[in-house]
């Protein structure tokens, strides 16, 4: 085999080229979609922040745990166990810890 035809494969772990070429392109396309999904999060924080500042304004707390508790029941409906921790870590970088 020459260098051109293994290092796509080691960089993948695919055995051929075909596979290798499909999992380079499929892992752009995550790379992309982390991209999209990191944006939404950075979104999701500005948002929350403008909340809780006006939570707190107006003289309330500055976090709404049945609000947490929607939100979690949401991620654990759609994502199942897993949700539910992912939920709680969008929810601690949106608002940090209790």
């Amino acid at each position: 085999m020459t260098a051109t035809t293994t290092e796509p494969t080691e960089q993948t772990g695919a055995r051929t080229a075909e596979a290798a070429e499909l999992i380079s392109d499929a892992r752009e396309r995550i790379d992309a979609l982390d991209d999209r999904i990191i944006g939404l999060v950075q979104e999701r924080m500005a948002v929350s922040a403008v909340i809780q500042k006006e939570r707190i304004a107006s003289g309330g707390r500055r976090v709404n745990l049945s609000r947490e508790m929607e939100i979690l029941a949401t991620y654990r409906n759609a994502l199942g166990k897993p949700g539910t921790a992912l939920a709680m870590t969008l929810l601690e970088l949106c608002r940090g810890k209790i």
